[in-house]
């Protein structure tokens, strides 16, 4: 293979590199976009919004999908938020702790998921704005085998789609 067929080779690999890092996602699954567009800073103004001025998660005890106190008020803001902010959807994510089978976290998670989503419903969120997904215990905040990761873990995250 002569010089010019190896830096043609280099070149469509460094092509090839940026067209993918173009199309990464960020470690939360979210699409990473790098075009200043509009919508795109729309977005992280509603995100950063829910985050900074609501919450977006609540959480629960163990191998439980029950909302308690605590968790009911952050949901009754997120509605509030939600039927301010019209135009927003969501994805509700259930999470458990890495206890159990994966089958049985993937069952309380969605179980959670539809716990938060079936509140917010409750609270005149129409439910067609709302999506659920369950990830069990695939996708840990918190990574230790005490209480005080196992309790950051077992959440529903509303994520504005």
């Amino acid at each position: 293979m002569g010089p010019s067929s190896k830096s043609k080779i280099i070149l469509s690999m460094a092509l090839l590199g940026l067209v993918i890092s173009g199309c990464a996602s960020t470690t939360d699954g979210r699409v990473n976009s790098s075009n200043n567009s509009g919508a795109s800073s729309s977005l992280n103004a509603e995100v950063q919004d829910l985050v900074a001025n609501v919450s977006d998660r609540v959480f629960f005890t163990t191998d439980q999908s029950s909302l308690d106190g605590s968790s009911r008020a952050v949901l009754r803001s997120q509605a509030a938020w939600l039927n301010q902010n019209a135009s927003v959807r969501l994805t509700i994510e259930g999470h458990a702790d890495e206890r159990g089978t994966r089958e049985y976290n993937l069952a309380l998670g969605a179980r959670r998921a539809n716990a938060v989503r079936d509140f917010l419903i409750s609270e005149g969120v129409s439910g067609n704005r709302l999506q659920t997904i369950s990830y069990g215990k695939e996708r840990p905040v918190s990574l230790c085998s005490e209480e005080s990761c196992w309790s950051k873990n077992r959440r529903a995250v509303a994520n504005i789609r």
